[in-house]
C-alpha cells in the first residue's frame, strides 16, 4: 500500500493551542504526513513556522477554495486556516533509505532503512535483522542476500520464503551444547527470539537467547562464548566466569 503525502499551499494563518494573540499570517506550504506529522513552512530557512511530529489526531477539510488543518496532542493544538489557496496536491511518499539493489519482479530500487528492505516500485517489504550487512551478491531468486553473525556466519536471502536466521541457526547449532545444570542437549528454538533451550523442559526450566555475534572460545561451564559488539561473553550472561555477563579481557 502506497503512503501518500499530502501538500497544501496558500495564505494562511497559523494558530498555536487557540492562542490567537500568537496567530501568525503568511503565503505558506504545509505538508501533511501519512504518521499525522505536520509542518508549516514558510520562505525563511529550513525550520517550519510550526510543527507537530506524529499527532494524535490529524485532519484536512476542503471547502471550495480553501482548507482547514487540524493536528492535536493531549497538550498541544495546530491550526492552519487558508484564506487564498494555492494548490492542494498529494504525492506517494515511502521511508528514504540506501539503495542496495534492484528488485527482481518490477525492476524498481530497492531501499534498506529501519530494518526492512522495501522496493520504490511494488512496494514489497522483507524485514531483516537491524546488524545484518548486505552486500552485491544475490539469492536464485534475485533479490540481494544479508551477511548475519548469530553464532556463525550465515549467507541468507532477505526474502524469508527462501530461508530463515532461525532455520540456519538451527541446522549449525541444534543438540550442539549441553544443559549446564542437567547435561540434556540443548534445543534451538523460535519464542519470539532464537534461543537454546534445554530437552527436558519443562523438567528443566535453563534456556539462554543466542547473540548477535560469532562464537570464538568454549567457557568452562560447556557453553560456547561469543564475542558481541559489547565484549566477549558466555551464552549463559550469570556465568561465573564472566563479570556482568561478559569478560574482562
Amino acid at each position: 500500500m502506497t503512503d501518500t503525502i499530502r501538500v497544501f499551499a496558500g495564505d494562511c494563518t497559523i494558530t498555536t493551542d487557540g492562542d490567537t494573540h500568537g496567530q501568525r499570517r503568511g503565503e505558506v506550504v504545509a505538508i501533511l504526513k501519512p504518521d499525522d506529522t505536520l509542518l508549516v513552512h514558510d520562505v525563511d530557512g529550513y525550520q517550519p513556522v510550526e510543527w507537530l511530529t506524529r499527532a494524535e489526531t490529524a485532519h484536512a477539510s476542503l471547502d471550495g477554495d480553501s482548507f482547514t488543518l487540524v493536528a492535536a496532542t493531549d497538550d498541544h493544538r495546530v491550526r492552519v486556516d487558508c484564506h487564498a489557496c494555492h494548490g492542494i496536491s498529494r504525492y506517494p511518499g515511502s521511508v528514504a533509505g540506501i539503495p542496495v539493489g534492484a528488485c527482481p519482479h518490477c525492476d524498481g530500487t530497492l531501499t534498506r532503512a529501519k530494518g526492512t528492505v522495501s522496493c520504490l516500485g511494488c512496494r514489497e517489504e522483507y524485514p531483516i535483522p537491524r546488524r545484518a550487512s548486505i552486500g552485491t551478491e544475490t539469492c536464485d531468486c534475485g533479490l540481494p542476500t544479508m551477511h548475519v553473525e548469530r553464532g556463525a556466519e550465515f549467507e541468507l536471502c532477505i526474502d524469508r520464503d527462501c530461508g530463515t536466521v532461525f532455520e540456519a541457526v538451527r541446522r549449525r547449532f541444534h543438540r550442539e551444547w549441553d544443559c549446564p545444570d542437567c547435561g540434556a542437549d540443548m534445543r534451538i528454538l523460535n519464542k519470539g527470539s532464537i534461543i537454546a533451550g534445554c530437552d527436558r523442559y519443562p523438567d528443566c526450566e535453563v534456556g539462554f537467547g543466542i547473540p548477535n555475534g560469532m562464537i570464538v572460545d568454549s567457557c568452562d561451564c560447556g557453553l560456547p562464548v561469543f564475542r558481541t559488539s559489547t565484549g566477549r561473553r558466555c551464552l549463559n550472561t550469570d556465568c561465573e566466569m564472566f563479570e556482568d555477563g561478559r569478560s574482562e579481557g
